[in-house]
């Protein structure tokens, strides 16, 4: 993100503090959740797609060098954060607390939306098609079929994939589903 971005003072605080805050509900997450069987299945319909959304992306995103518009960049403009949100909200389904999900909505609310503008602000300075771009693909939910930009090619790369390090949301992914089982396994009888 470049450093001469005008941001508002929320959309500076909400970029610095999204890692740290996530942190913080995870340890909420941990601590209140009462998870089932059922709601760990349950949770699999978001949190797979969400982890495997979040990796496809990594694998076509030049941050900050060139507008990503081919692969899922082509259905939202966001496929990161909406890959975050299954996340997210998968785990709220695993904790069996729907108070949880509003917990996340409103953190997501919060953060996220004006990360997202920040974000777009940039773009926006940065790349004059992002303008066009953003007319034809949706900030978050996706479009039903790729958007199309005459000649602009562009494929997964597994380097790029690496690069970004997000195979580290599987592991995470993983790690929790780890906890919940023992949480589980180990208080279900209080």
């Amino acid at each position: 993100m470049g450093s001469g971005v005008n941001r508002t003072g929320w959309q500076r605080v909400a970029r610095r503090i999204r890692v740290p805050l996530g942190f913080v509900v995870a340890a909420v997450f941990l601590v209140f959740a009462r998870p089932t069987w059922q709601t760990l299945g349950w949770s699999l319909l978001l949190v797979v797609p969400g982890v495997w959304l979040r990796g496809y992306a990594a694998g076509y995103v030049k941050k900050n060098a060139e507008l990503t518009v081919t692969g899922p960049y082509a259905f939202t403009r966001n496929p990161l954060y909406l890959g975050s949100m299954g996340i997210a909200f998968g785990f709220a389904v695993a904790a069996g607390r729907w108070w949880l999900v509003v917990l996340l909505t409103a953190m997501f609310l919060a953060i996220y939306v004006p990360t997202i503008l920040s974000e777009e602000t940039f773009l926006r300075g940065a790349f004059p098609e992002f303008e066009a771009y953003a007319l034809r693909v949706p900030r978050l939910l996706p479009r039903l079929t790729p958007a199309r930009f005459g000649a602009v090619a562009g494929q997964f790369s597994r380097e790029r994939y690496l690069h970004h390090r997000e195979y580290n949301a599987g592991m995470g992914a993983v790690a929790i589903y780890a906890v919940l089982v023992a949480r589980m396994l180990l208080f279900s009888g209080r």
